[in-house]
């Protein structure tokens, strides 16, 4: 649910017209899911594999 939440938002929906699309969600899971996705992105970054050239 967190990557259909996060490419609404990236095609330029709202968070008033994703929870009108599902009635189960509220304005704190859309945070959250952003949230999640921006801890993803540090994860990533920190632990990202260097490549170092001999």
């Amino acid at each position: 649910m967190v990557s259909i939440i996060l490419d609404y938002l990236a095609a330029g929906e709202t968070t008033e017209e994703i929870i009108r699309q599902y009635r189960v969600l509220t304005e704190e899971d859309i945070r959250a899911t952003v949230a999640y996705a921006a801890w993803l992105a540090h994860e990533e970054e920190q632990n990202s594999l260097r490549i170092v050239k001999a």
